[in-house]
């Protein structure tokens, strides 16, 4: 026989955990994350862009700064490789500092113009 007030109520209901969020909030996250990371993307863009831009510049407005550096350069060379020569060569008669050695007048060595 039954028990007295009878027996207790079978359980058959699952009880299933929360299992996280559903697949629309997901997929709208990414998206989400997706769309700030492309957003960082393009201002990092242009920021390189414009760094670019300003190196390129800088070093068209350094380029006749480092030619009059180079050619000044070049000068100092060049007198000091002719006074080399007068000290050396100055007991052999009728020698002249700086002049070809090629006796042709074809012949020319290449000659740099110096604006002080």
């Amino acid at each position: 026989m039954p028990p007295p007030g009878g027996f207790e109520a079978v359980k058959y209901k699952r009880n299933l955990p929360f299992r996280g969020p559903s697949a629309l909030v997901i997929l709208g996250g990414v998206t989400a994350v997706c769309a700030y990371g492309f957003y960082r993307v393009g201002k990092g863009n242009l920021q390189k862009r414009e760094l670019q831009r300003e190196k390129v510049w800088s070093r068209i407005h350094l380029v006749p700064l480092l030619l009059a550096e180079g050619d000044r350069d070049a000068y100092r060379r060049q007198q000091a490789a002719l006074a080399r020569e007068r000290e050396i060569m100055k007991d052999v008669p009728g020698w002249e500092a700086g002049k070809s050695v090629y006796n042709n007048p074809n012949h020319r060595s290449s000659e740099t113009i110096v604006v002080i």
